[in-house]
Order: structure tokens, then C-alpha cells, then sequence
């Protein structure tokens, strides 16, 4: 954590007109989470000044009224598109997309997460409702781009990069081919390495950039975009441990 929020300071002084992200599994098996119950993370992700996240299978770990607990201390926010949270403790608390003032440039993120039955058990997620998340995200970029005229666009994805054996399961490749108006898919859970983002064409042959970089904190995803007239982008995966 102490390396990650150096390189993160050190990318703000390079240019301050930075956003950070984090693709969900905050929580994990560890020590650290066994006895504080995420209240470390949360405490540790605020100091580093996250501007939001989205919700993974393991952040249920201690159930939905684990998850609130640790609230209070995420001075960042959670956004979560495709799970509805209605009938649970967690109502009101997650919002389904967030826009961002960046040096006079909207930023619109949102956030989706994998379905919960089968990765769960049922009682730790209770009345969470799962949303079909390819839906979901078509509604929320259209939103975001059209209604609320963002330049950027970009989706908080704990569906998984790509499931070869399962190709029309929902994951990040499928969602970037299946939608439109998203510009960058920051990805999670399957703990896929990605030196630097790939490239798939959406529905309307526009190309959709698609970061993960790994798991348990190894490594941080560094994604420049440069506007100038025309929207270009740069990325690259950046080691933390040593």
C-alpha cells in the first residue's frame, strides 16, 4: 500500500487531472481482513484519495451488513449499475454511475459486477438483485454520452476479461463488442495480466480500450488519454511490488 500510493503521487504530480480506480475485491482472505473487516482497506484507499469503485463477489465476504460497516471509513465512491440493491441494507448506498469535472472535460464512469449465485453464498448477498449487465451498460453509456454529454466514458467491469469456453458469458471482451459510447473498460476478477490494454471494436466498429492488471495489488494500471481536438490514449501496467 505504501508503494501504491507513491507511484500514485507521483502520477498526480505529473498531471493532476487524474482519476482513481478501483475494479472491486477491495476485500480479501487475508489476515488483514480476517480482524479488521475491511475497515483497513477502506481507511488506506481514502488516504490515497480513490475517487470511486465497483462492488466484486469477494467484497460480500462478510455478508451485506459486513459491507456497510466498513462504509463509513470509504471517504470514495461505489458505483454499481447492475445490482439492485433495493430490498437489502445496502439501498442507498452504491450509486449507478458518477461524472467527474476533469479540467472541463466530463468524465462519466459506471460500474458492473458478476452474477452472485454460484460465487456466493446466497445469504451473504440476501435480496441483491443481478441485472443483466450487457443491458445495463448499453443504458448507462447512452446516458452518460447522450444525455448527459460526458467526452469520456468509462466502465468499472468485475465481469471478467474473457471466458473462451463460455464466449457469451458477460466479460469485458463481450461488453466492449456488444455496446457502444464506452471509451475505456477497467476490469477485474479474473486476475488477467495485461502488460498494456487490448483493443476490441464495439457494435458500431469504434475501438473500446480494455485494462486489468492482475490481482492482490501486484500491479497498477496506468491509462493516459490526450485531448486534443481528436481522443487518443496511451497505457501501460506498472509494477508495485519489487
Amino acid at each position: 500500500m505504501a508503494r501504491r500510493a507513491t507511484l500514485i503521487s507521483q502520477i498526480r504530480n505529473e498531471n493532476p487531472n487524474t482519476l482513481l480506480l478501483d475494479a472491486g475485491d477491495i476485500f480479501q482472505g487475508t489476515p488483514y481482513f480476517n480482524f479488521y473487516g475491511g475497515e483497513l482497506e477502506f481507511k488506506l484507499m481514502s488516504t490515497m484519495r480513490y475517487d470511486a469503485a465497483t462492488i466484486g463477489n469477494h467484497d460480500f465476504d462478510n455478508g451485506v451488513d459486513g459491507l456497510l460497516a466498513q462504509m463509513p471509513y470509504a471517504n470514495f465512491d461505489f458505483l454499481s449499475a447492475n445490482y439492485d440493491f433495493t430490498n437489502t441494507v445496502l439501498d442507498g448506498f452504491t450509486s449507478p454511475f458518477k461524472i467527474f469535472m476533469v479540467d472541463g472535460l466530463r468524465v462519466g464512469v459506471f460500474g458492473l459486477g458478476i452474477a452472485l449465485e454460484g460465487l456466493v453464498t446466497k445469504k451473504l448477498y440476501a435480496e441483491t438483485q443481478y441485472l443483466d449487465p450487457i443491458e445495463i451498460a448499453q443504458d448507462m453509456s447512452r446516458v452518460l454520452k447522450e444525455e448527459k454529454k460526458c467526452d469520456l466514458v468509462i466502465c468499472l467491469s468485475h465481469l471478467g476479461f474473457e471466458y473462451k469456453n463460455e464466449p457469451q458469458m458477460p466479460s469485458d471482451v463481450l461488453l466492449a463488442s456488444k455496446t457502444e459510447d464506452i471509451d475505456l473498460i477497467i476490469g477485474g476478477h479474473t486476475h488477467t495480466f495485461l502488460e498494456r490494454p487490448v483493443i476490441r471494436n464495439n457494435r458500431k466498429d469504434i475501438p473500446v480500450l480494455i485494462n486489468q492488471v492482475g490481482c492482490y495489488g501486484i500491479n497498477l494500471g496506468r491509462i493516459d488519454f490526450f485531448f486534443d481536438g481528436s481522443k487518443k490514449s496511451s497505457g501501460e501496467g506498472i509494477s508495485i511490488t519489487v
